[in-house]
């Protein structure tokens, strides 16, 4: 600003008064303008011009404990609205991650799914899990479904839910008998475990970015272990310190690496039971957590004994009981197609119930997003160094979320809801399309061979062996990034030009398209592998490769441009063992070639004319999965550091990679 009159003062100056006052004009209107133009691309509109105080003058708050079936009470906290001339439909998410603020004078900035329907009038309910903050109980990381429950002693996260459900209806005040619930990532799975043997009032239910399995989402992806979630294990693991009892302030602490830099770190540390020390002893630093100067965190105990997809995780998986989903629930599944932490879930909690429960209202959401990006209001859309356009959370939570929870919950409620059986965003076009299936009709197979000098062909041509070393002590990082992140997200959308200079990485790419060519499904790589060794992992990327001279947007990286950007739009890692059988794992042969196949989850994305697209193979992804190895043992958690070495691995140009192309 001071800049600004400095100029006005120079340009008085030159020119007469009555040119002076004309020009001043003219620039206040052009800032004027401009201002009024970032403001609309910034997402700021009237619905968001509330008061911080919102809530605490439109709600009434009030904290309850519902008795379960077995006795146990539940914290939920009621917030409804002010206005008792109507009648009000309950919106609800159940948690881990605590229902707080607590204290009947103490309120939320912001409550339900969203700000619209914040305005529109809900009741709206948030509940703590049982086994978590003020809720009694023992918690159980991803509970089992009982199917066939004989007693009240039978509870599950249905029944809870269902429990709920009955005495919210017959409880709260100037409520419809309509109830909705929501819930993102793990909330996500409570909202899609109510659909399961649902109360009857229960009529629309949105998981979003929901768990679906614990081996293949957050924690696993296909059996390898993600390292960099290794610091919230505590989040999920830490008893509270006096049993069941209910706290209202954090117990558990996430560790602290003492660097920024976790490739390193990791590095140096050595094989994965060098890390228990950080949950065998706490200090009294925090004496909530002092128990005999020992912790016992449950959840990388469980991690450590069972590296194998055995009955504990197929318990608790939910995926496998979808075919328990009442068919008066509308589901609507939402996710992010960048989303580094629940794409699994989503995708497959909107497929299984589509496969089992044909009848049911069921529809699926997916825009450009990272793990629960929708929810926000950011106006640009933005996933680590790559922009996909404005407003899009916005448009999705007036244009989509809102209409469904309306529909169903103070509307008709039948099919008719005017929302699409599935409403996509195409991340390459940039631009949202609706189809009446998922994927959508005109879906064909097409085969691509990783064939020599760099090729990703059409057909095969002579078979060939591409070797390479992987070298123990220098794994390919997963990001060029030096930092320390809890959970990663940013690298779904990294320029993955670092990984392609390295010796260790193969590529294959096609010549420059001469139409735009897209990808709308799921995606198979059937690799064609051998190794030195006996255990090796496999990971494949797919690659939207830019081309030159394209405008590099204001969010890039500084040492980044948009020109040859190498834009990551699917990746996928398979532990080799499980190759055959995640339950029953198998080393290599060593040199025998092997036959390796990993599915890629469903995207989204034109590559348009004018790009490229490359495959990368590689046998490392550090540290977002633990090192394997590449020496077969029986669990890697407790492997020594003698066991690691550095192996040669081939890939054959008979391996080929099925995309799903829209036609």
């Amino acid at each position: 600003m001071l800049k600004f009159f400095k100029f006005l003062k120079r340009f008085q100056l030159q020119c007469n008064r009555s040119e002076f006052k004309f020009s001043v004009l003219f620039i206040v209107i052009v800032l004027f303008l401009s201002s009024c133009g970032k403001e609309k691309r910034a997402g700021i509109t009237d619905v968001e011009k509330i008061s911080k105080d919102y809530v605490k003058e439109n709600y009434s708050k009030k904290e309850v404990d519902i008795e379960m079936r077995d006795g146990i009470t539940l914290h939920t906290t009621i917030y409804s609205p002010k206005d008792t001339s109507k009648n009000y439909p309950i919106i609800m998410q159940r948690t881990p991650y605590s229902s707080a603020p607590y204290g009947k004078r103490e309120f939320r900035n912001n409550i339900s799914p969203n700000i619209h329907m914040m305005k529109d009038g809900y009741i709206v309910v948030y509940q703590d899990v049982r086994g978590r903050w003020l809720s009694e109980g023992h918690y159980e990381n991803m509970r089992a479904y009982i199917s066939n429950k004989s007693s009240d002693k039978d509870i599950d996260e249905s029944s809870d839910t269902y429990d709920t459900i009955e005495w919210l209806v017959n409880n709260v005040d100037n409520n419809n008998g309509k109830v909705g619930i929501w819930g993102i990532s793990y909330p996500g799975f409570y909202a899609t475990y109510a659909t399961v043997d649902a109360h009857p009032a229960l009529k629309a239910a949105s998981p979003q970015a929901s768990i679906g399995d614990f081996f293949f989402d957050d924690f696993h992806h296909n059996g390898a272990y993600l390292l960099s979630y290794f610091r919230v294990t505590s989040l999920f693991g830490t008893p509270r310190p006096d049993g069941d009892k209910p706290i209202d302030k954090v117990w558990y602490n996430l560790p602290d690496l003492q660097t920024e830099d976790q490739y390193q770190f990791f590095l140096e540390r050595g094989p994965l039971k060098n890390l228990d020390s950080f949950f065998e002893y706490e200090t009294v630093d925090n004496p909530r957590m002092a128990m005999d100067g020992k912790t016992d965190d449950f959840f990388w105990n469980e991690l450590k004994e069972h590296p194998n997809y055995d009955e504990l995780w197929q318990s608790r998986g939910l995926i496998q009981h979808l075919k328990n989903v009442k068919s008066h629930v509308a589901t609507m599944i939402v996710g992010g197609w960048f989303d580094a932490e629940d794409l699994y879930g989503p995708l497959e909690t909107y497929k299984n119930i589509e496969k089992y429960n044909p009848k049911n209202y069921n529809t699926m959401v997916f825009g450009p997003w990272d793990h629960g990006r929708w929810s926000k209001r950011d106006g640009r859309t933005v996933v680590g160094n790559y922009y996909f356009g404005d407003n899009i959370s916005e448009f999705y939570q007036e244009n989509i979320e809102t209409k469904f929870f309306e529909h169903f919950l103070k509307g008709d409620g039948d099919k008719n809801s005017g929302l699409p059986e599935a409403y996509v965003f195409d991340s390459g076009r940039k631009e949202w399309k609706q189809y009446d299936t998922w994927p959508p009709n005109g879906v064909q197979k097409e085969e691509m061979f990783l064939s020599e000098n760099q090729e990703l062909t059409n057909g095969p041509k002579e078979i060939h062996g591409i070797q390479f070393i992987s070298d123990i002590k220098k794994p390919v990082p997963y990001s060029e990034d030096v930092k320390s992140v809890i959970t990663p997200r940013k690298y779904m959308t990294d320029d993955q030009r670092f990984a392609a200079r390295r010796s260790d990485v193969l590529i294959f790419e096609t010549e420059i398209m001469e139409e735009d060519f897209t990808l709308a499904g799921d995606i198979l790589a059937k690799l064609k592998v051998a190794t030195t060794g006996t255990a090796a992992d496999w990971i494949v990327k797919v690659i939207d490769v830019h081309p030159a001279k394209v405008e590099t947007n204001e969010e890039m990286q500084d040492h980044l441009k948009m020109d040859n950007y190498h834009l990551m739009v699917r990746s996928e890692v398979m532990r080799g063992r499980f190759r055959n059988s995640f339950i029953n794992p198998e080393p290599f042969v060593p040199n025998q070639k092997t036959e390796v196949n990993i599915k890629l989850q469903d995207v989204f994305h034109t590559i348009k004319k004018g790009h490229k697209l490359q495959v990368q193979v590689q046998s490392s992804w550090f540290p977002l999965i633990d090192l394997n190895p590449q020496t077969y043992v029986e669990n890697i958690f407790k492997a020594d550091e003698e066991d690691f070495k550095t192996q040669t691995h081939t890939v054959f140009t008979d391996s080929s990679i099925e995309f799903s192309v829209l036609k």
